[in-house]
């Protein structure tokens, strides 16, 4: 523990004063960490939970993704293959509606109890209970009768797809025919969770109780919990009775809440191992002159705002057509994210497989301002006042204020304002809908254009819009329903054409990853998901690199 605190002092004290007053010829904090297998992440805000029914971050799950192991683990280099993780083995019947997937005997908690089947339909059975009142319940939606349980229209979660057979195998019944199941199940949603620790410190249903604390924490991951220190650090070390141990070769990691500006300062004081994001003007500045510490990867995601469709104005279909139209994306690549990112002209991204989505937005401000008139209103002067919220960050202000200053100059709006929120209370604000338009952003859970779309059914958790289509969510319906690949994804592009005529959310980019990465980290992979499994990375010294001066 003194050495941790030793790091995270430097850490801090780095971060605050200028670096000559640090040139007192030791190692650096990056130096000493590898040399003790200690891998230091950026990781954005601070986690709201260390639950896996808590959560909805990409964030979070970065920390969960240590902690804990669904029934299938991320590959370390290919987004699009399985590999066991607490299964050994699955297979399903010939239309994929049912899985049975083979626990291996060795799987144990960080407690060292036993990783059983029933572990898996208690954690199923707790991010559906509407009390529990998760996030991401949605997601779980894939189980028969898993969105009637959760919505309250039948009261006994026996009649949900999932059960037991026995203690090491686990049969789970679908609502329709799902081929990738298996890439479901290693999403945090689907991580179990160990119930006598739950139960211990609550009931099953208890919110944010002490047993997300060190030395409470049970996981069942590589690694397990070892200190939390809000706003200033995540630590976990190796889980001792974790099943693939010996592949683990990382001591520590530590996941360390920081603003990307604060995260670019360390990183170039060798703080830190990598950052999770970069601000956005020094993209090109490191690509030119050291391109081998800065990533750009293309990233299975979608910047977009989101509208509340239950208020005014927004809820005037031609004025959210209008502020589409108004916004030109390229400027904002060009100018402000800097990132090699893709104007957005619809919301879902081209998805490997082939699914191409309906982009009808693009810049067209003549459009833009007809369709105000259509709207009712004569000039921008007279849309009443709206708010652009988003959570605090250095990038989502830039990006807001360019969009502002678009729809002054091209609708000659007057009434936008811009307003931040620290990160759990803006999350709390978009769930309730206390909002005008929000910011947003969604990262493909899994390969497949339904990781973005299903987001948008009637009552979806992650919703958030008030906005509902019937023939959006029939048609999402049948596409499982198709026999072949091509009708599949042609029902799913039917869907999207609805969205994108209805509008509820604002594409603005898809996304790509740019972040900076030390080079002592090895096997740390581009992935389109960004899901790193951290039983595969190591760290080994490398080479003075001249960009770090001490």
């Amino acid at each position: 523990m003194k050495r941790v605190l030793s790091t995270f002092l430097r850490l801090l004290l780095t971060v605050t004063l200028p670096c000559a007053l640090l040139a007192c010829g030791g190692p650096s904090p990056v130096e000493e960490a590898t040399a003790n297998n200690v891998l230091l992440l950026g990781n954005g805000a601070e986690p709201k939970a260390l639950d896996p029914h808590l959560v909805s971050s990409v964030g979070d799950s970065n920390i969960l993704l240590s902690l804990f192991e669904g029934l299938c683990a991320f590959h370390p280099s290919d987004d699009n293959m399985s590999i066991p993780g607490a299964a050994e083995s699955w297979e399903s019947n010939e239309d994929y509606t049912v899985w049975t997937f083979h626990l291996r005997k060795n799987g144990r908690w960080s407690n060292g109890d036993p990783v059983t089947a029933h572990d898996f339909v208690y954690a199923y059975e707790r991010i559906l209970t509407p009390a529990m009142g998760s996030p991401y319940s949605s997601m779980l939606y894939f189980l028969k009768n898993g969105a009637k349980f959760n919505q309250e229209e039948i009261d006994s979660f026996d009649e949900v797809g999932v059960k037991a057979l026995d203690d090491y195998t686990l049969e789970c019944t679908l609502e329709q025919p799902t081929a990738f199941f298996p890439e479901l199940t290693k999403h945090t949603t689907y991580y179990p969770v160990h119930r006598a620790t739950i139960e211990k410190f609550g009931s099953m249903t208890d919110q944010f109780t002490k047993w997300q604390r060190p030395g409470n924490h049970v996981s069942n991951g590589a690694f397990k919990l070892k200190s939390w220190w809000i706003n200033h650090s995540v630590v976990v070390e190796p889980n001792p009775y974790y099943w693939d141990k010996d592949t683990v070769t990382l001591k520590e990691i530590h996941f360390i809440p920081m603003t990307e500006f604060t995260e670019e300062r360390a990183f170039r004081a060798e703080q830190l191992h990598y950052t999770y994001a970069m601000p956005s003007n020094l993209i090109p500045w490191y690509g030119e002159h050291y391109p081998d510490l800065v990533r750009r990867e293309p990233y299975y995601g979608s910047y977009f705002y989101r509208y509340n469709t239950t208020k005014p104005p927004l809820d005037n279909l031609k004025l959210r057509q209008a502020l589409a139209y108004a916004i030109d994306r390229n400027a904002i690549i060009d100018n402000v994210t800097l990132g090699n990112q893709t104007p957005a002209g619809g919301f879902t991204p081209p998805t490997p497989g082939g699914y191409q989505p309906p982009t009808p937005y693009s810049f067209d401000p003549e459009k833009a301002r007809q369709l105000l008139q259509e709207a009712g209103y004569a000039d921008g002067g007279e849309v009443p006042e709206f708010e652009i919220l988003m959570n605090t960050h250095e990038s989502h202000r830039a990006i807001a204020e360019a969009i502002q200053d678009m729809w002054r100059k091209h609708l000659g709006l007057t009434n936008v304002s811009i307003a931040n929120q620290e990160w759990k209370v803006f999350q709390s604000t978009i769930i309730e809908m206390k909002y005008d338009v929000g910011r947003a952003g969604w990262i493909g859970d899994y390969m497949d254009p339904t990781t973005f779309l299903d987001m948008w059914r009637t009552d979806d958790s992650n919703n958030n819009t008030g906005w509902s289509n019937p023939d959006y969510d029939r048609y999402l319906k049948e596409a499982a329903l198709e026999p072949t690949p091509e009708a599949r994804l042609a029902k799913l592009h039917a869907a999207e054409e609805i969205l994108m005529a209805e509008l509820p959310v604002l594409p603005i980019y898809w996304y790509t990853r740019n972040y900076l990465i030390h080079p002592d980290v090895q096997n740390w992979n581009p992935l389109l998901l960004d899901h790193h499994n951290y039983k595969f990375i190591h760290l080994k010294a490398a080479p003075p690199h001249p960009f770090f001066k001490r």
